[in-house]
């Protein structure tokens, strides 16, 4: 298989490299094949702006949504998102691999999504009438993909608990896992979260603890059950207002309610 890992972290001497090497080899010594976006070392640009297309028409106003379209489906993209595009299409399986920067992904890795996912590659896609409502949320060009995030926290695993200060971890990790994985149509896998991760804390038994529970994650990435995200087209949903039927999870609201179940 081919793994993609998307990664976002700008020193190469931190848990994070350390934990990027540790899986390239795990998936390469289990007979995968691996391409590393490092974005800090790559020297990503992070903002989607109207230079990232080479055919706009003069004097008229940047509009994200239509020059993507035109650009993408010219040929006429810059090549840093063509080459990006074309990793995920060669892909069989993604992972962002990121430490939580106040509560969500660093920008460069959002950059990278927003620049990436262009308008008719990962959406704007498939017909929109009264009983589909587009290629997205478990269709799209990335179906039959799996996708896991590796996500570092400084915080204890408590802090996120569903009690916690910060709010459950799965709800922080919702907009990403549901709105820029599952969207497109990856399979998504729960995460995996290394807590009370932060300058001094990292001693050896924490760290073989982290990778022996990595390398079983690996060693089942293609047999783990992802998580049940309600497909959006399935029936689960009224069209095209877009929100769950009456008698789907009712008296239930929030993030939880468009997964089908719990996923341990």
């Amino acid at each position: 298989m081919n793994v993609l890992i998307v990664y976002a972290h700008p020193e190469p001497s931190s848990l994070n490299g350390s934990l990027l090497d540790f899986i390239v080899k795990r998936f390469e010594s289990t007979g995968h094949t691996v391409q590393v976006s490092d974005l800090y070392a790559m020297k990503w640009k992070p903002t989607l702006d109207a230079d990232d297309f080479l055919n706009r028409e003069p004097g008229v106003p940047f509009d994200a949504m239509r020059d993507s379209k035109r650009a993408y489906e010219a040929g006429q993209q810059t090549e840093d998102i063509t080459r990006e595009q074309e990793k995920l299409v060669w892909a069989d399986a993604v992972v962002m691999q990121f430490p939580l920067y106040w509560y969500s992904m660093p920008a460069i890795l959002k950059g990278w999504v927003e620049r990436v996912y262009a308008y008719t590659f990962a959406y704007g896609i498939g017909e929109h009438s009264d009983k589909h409502w587009g290629d997205r949320f478990g269709e799209g060009k990335m179906a039959g993909k799996r996708a896991m995030l590796l996500v570092t926290a400084g915080g204890w695993k408590s802090h996120y608990s569903p009690r916690g200060v910060n709010g459950p971890m799965d709800d922080l990790l919702f907009p990403i896992q549901h709105g820029i994985l599952y969207y497109p149509g990856f399979d998504v896998l729960p995460p995996f979260v290394a807590y009370k991760i932060g300058a001094g804390r990292v001693d050896a038994d924490l760290y073989a603890s982290l990778t022996e529970s990595l390398e079983q994650r690996i060693d089942e990435f293609w047999t783990t059950k992802p998580i049940a995200f309600r497909p959006q087209n399935g029936g689960d949903y009224d069209i095209p207002a877009l929100t769950l039927r009456p008698e789907i999870a009712p008296g239930q609201v929030g993030f939880a309610a468009h997964r089908s179940e719990t996923t341990s």
